[in-house]
């Protein structure tokens, strides 16, 4: 019997299940995409009952092309989009609607509502966050107010909410044959309704969205040697696997890239961009656009915090290039299209599908492509898209410099779009310094592997797992100082373009 660990990577856009050894080796994995359902501008759906297949499909065909069972993992950890959020029955097992993913935008009046009678600031004071379409409080309210029955069933105790982690442990440990309802600290603190001080569900922040607490999880560390459960016979892993690993996906890559230490940070290119600074166990309140979250939580030990700068649209700028403009076939020939031209011929584009998210903040922006004139082609489009995500990514990082004085040397980035060398090349250019990619660029799913298996003692501690961090790639800046300083600034005049285009509600 071989000894590894297993994690599920339940993203935005697919869900993959990694397998790992001792060295934090990939041993084995497989993916699936899941739809992405659009009923109407800015709002955005999952089918829970989907991913809960999906995740079943990958976890039975990764085993069974590595000729492993249930019995060789000694632990399963967790990773999954943070914000998304999912209501179902406890006693049917059935979602009671489609998830409303962490990009929607529908709650755009509850947001504003919030900020214009002072509820806002206890928010931000209390759980570290603005009041903001991207969190679950607000979509947990959209649902309670906008879908029959549910109410109803909330107050009855039979309606249930979680974040897509607690949707997966609930179904791997039973479903309505006993599944646990947990989530960890991470993911509970992407919903505007924990306390980041006590750790646990705030009842003047659930007054403010009127929730009823008993369709909450509880609220459990990130890494616990007490298993949250183990995995049923009749789930996708037909042995009794312990679940001891659970974190948000850019808190699972913030581990994952062993960044352990005050002042140390990642950033993760998916689906969004998502930037991480370790503030150790202090709450350091941004006054730059920044997030206060908790960066993980192992066993009874304190809590670590971060500081993070949350990026809407990157990657997923690269699949409207595929799936709406129809200029590419695959998320690779974005590099190859770039290329044609040498620059972006005067062209940029922000990608404000949903908004503006960190520093900014400003829900009613809406994407624009500026600049364009009859020389322009589809690979000047292209080349402003790659830049689009590393400009957003520098907007973070000069905010990420204001709140906490670190001034970053090197950027570790992970994550599917790291795969191209020319965006990571570009991101060099635009920060000025140099960008480190590690071997293992799945960062999310490694970090919940090391999360479980921290827990059961596989590794011993994280000096051990610091010690499995490899360098893979690293690309130094090539722009000049004025090149760069031109850049962002007609960057910075395309985002002010965007501001005020919708008015809240519209």
């Amino acid at each position: 019997m071989a000894e590894l660990i297993g994690a599920v990577d339940q993203g935005t856009t697919s869900t993959r299940f990694m397998i790992f050894d001792q060295g934090g080796d990939e041993v084995g994995r497989h993916q699936l995409e899941h739809e992405q359902i659009l009923p109407r501008p800015g709002w955005v759906e999952h089918n829970p009952v989907e991913i809960w297949e999906r995740t079943c499909a990958v976890v039975q065909t990764a085993l069974n092309r590595t000729g492993l069972t249930a019995n060789d993992l000694v632990a399963l950890g967790i990773t999954n989009q943070r914000e998304t959020t999912v209501v179902w029955n406890r006693r049917t097992g059935r979602p009671l609607c489609n998830a409303i993913v962490w990009q929607d935008t529908r709650t755009d009046r509850i947001a504003a509502a919030l900020d214009r009678d002072g509820r806002g600031d206890v928010i931000r004071r209390k759980a570290g966050l603005p009041p903001a379409t991207y969190f679950s409080g607000g979509k947990l309210q959209w649902i309670l107010e906008n879908v029959d029955g549910v109410r109803a069933a909330a107050e009855r105790g039979d309606a249930i909410f979680g974040t897509t982690d607690s949707w997966l442990l609930w179904n791997l440990t039973g479903g309505r044959d006993g599944g646990v309802h947990v989530t960890d600290v991470t993911n509970a603190s992407r919903t505007m309704l924990m306390n980041l001080e006590t750790l646990d569900w705030d009842d003047e922040l659930l007054g403010f969205f009127g929730i009823p607490r008993q369709m909450l999880p509880e609220i459990r560390s990130s890494s616990s040697p007490d298993p949250y459960g183990t995995t049923r016979p009749a789930g996708p892993l037909s042995g009794a696997v312990p679940l001891t690993g659970d974190l948000g996906d850019q808190q699972a890559a913030t581990v994952g890239q062993v960044c352990f230490a005050p002042g140390e940070a990642k950033n993760t290119y998916g689906t969004g961009n998502f930037l991480l600074l370790n503030t150790g166990t202090e709450l350091v309140r941004s006054t730059s656009g920044l997030l206060t979250t908790v960066c993980y939580r192992f066993g009874d030990e304190p809590a670590v915090y971060a500081l993070e700068g949350s990026i809407a649209v990157t990657g997923s700028a690269v699949q409207w290039l595929r799936d709406q403009l129809g200029i590419i076939s695959n998320a690779a020939q974005s590099e190859i299209l770039a290329r044609q031209v040498p620059d972006n011929g005067g062209v940029y584009f922000v990608p404000a599908f949903s908004g503006l998210f960190a520093p900014y903040w400003r829900s009613e922006a809406r994407g624009a492509i500026l600049g364009l004139s009859r020389f322009n082609t589809d690979a000047h489009v292209a080349r402003a898209t790659l830049e689009a995500i590393c400009y957003q990514s520098r907007d973070v990082a000069e905010a990420m410099a204001a709140d906490s004085g670190v001034q970053l040397e090197v950027l570790k980035v992970d994550g599917g779009v790291t795969a191209n060398d020319l965006c990571m090349q570009i991101q060099a250019d635009v920060l000025g310094i140099p960008v480190s990619r590690p071997v293992v660029a799945e960062t999310t799913a490694l970090g919940a592997a090391y999360a479980a298996g921290l827990a059961v003692g596989f590794w011993k501690s994280t000096d051990e797992l610091r010690e499995n961090w490899n360098e893979g790639k690293r690309w130094s800046p090539r722009w000049s100082a004025e090149q760069r300083e031109t850049g962002y600034a007609r960057w910075r005049k395309a985002v002010r373009r965007t501001f005020d285009w919708l008015t809240p509600g519209e």
